[in-house]
């Protein structure tokens, strides 16, 4: 299948959402991916809103490309930014210590679970439909992703519209059309999360080598997109 005809796709599913399942909502984790559908949602689908997750920990280069977004697509996308609770962090760091969450995974998920999870559960709340740029291609946890599933945890309608495109396409279509991405995409950091819990990753490596690089592969996974429920 060409890019030509994944693009073509990735807008007819976009509009689709826009127009059955509003309100909806992009995930935007700032990563090329999710650049790519800001990009594809600033053209073809403004009505779908977008946020991201500030984990308070996230990389310099992060942050100035949530300033680029809003300098390159002005009011066609606004990103709605959600934080954590400030309680939830002082009672995590208190107990635990600051960087507790490399000394278990047990840990490093509650981490999550304060930055990521909690913020997640605000900014879907009263939506219909939230996207997002997973791709089979990124991780073993992700081989068997559909492009629409039923999201029972948050009680809505999940869309994955890049699923089936590879990170050769994603890179293909930013340079074809200008999209803004993180410069850390340059220092060899394919996947980008919080700053403590990423790094670079070296020639022949898995895409996400580089995030939570002291765990087992098989479970690296922040718990945005685990299903809990059965």
């Amino acid at each position: 299948m060409s890019l030509k005809t994944k693009i073509d796709a990735a807008v007819a599913l976009l509009e689709r959402i826009q127009e059955q399942h509003s309100p909806a909502t992009l995930a935007n984790s700032l990563g090329a991916e999710d650049m790519v559908l800001t990009d594809l949602i600033a053209k073809h689908a403004p009505g779908i809103e977008l946020f991201t997750l500030d984990t308070g920990r996230l990389n310099p280069e992060t942050y100035d490309l949530l300033a680029k977004v809003q300098e390159t697509y002005g009011d066609t996308v606004k990103v709605r930014t959600y934080a954590p609770q400030a309680e939830a962090i002082q009672r995590y760091v208190e107990s635990n210590g600051i960087n507790a969450f490399y000394n278990s995974v047990d840990l490093r998920k509650q981490c999550c679970g304060i930055r990521k999870v909690e913020p997640l559960k605000r900014a879907l709340a009263g939506k219909q439909a939230w996207i997002t740029g997973m791709r089979r291609q990124q991780a073993v946890t992700r081989a068997g992703m559909v492009e629409e599933e039923w999201d029972a945890d948050h009680g809505l309608t999940k869309f994955n519209p890049l699923a089936d495109w590879t990170e050769k396409e994603v890179w293909e279509y930013i340079r074809d059309n200008g999209v803004p991405y993180n410069a850390l995409h340059d220092q060899h950091y394919p996947s980008i999360g919080c700053a403590p819990c990423t790094r670079a990753i070296a020639v022949g490596e898995d895409v996400r080598a580089g995030r939570w690089w002291w765990e087992d592969e098989a479970g690296k996974e922040c718990g945005l997109h685990v299903k809990k429920s059965t």
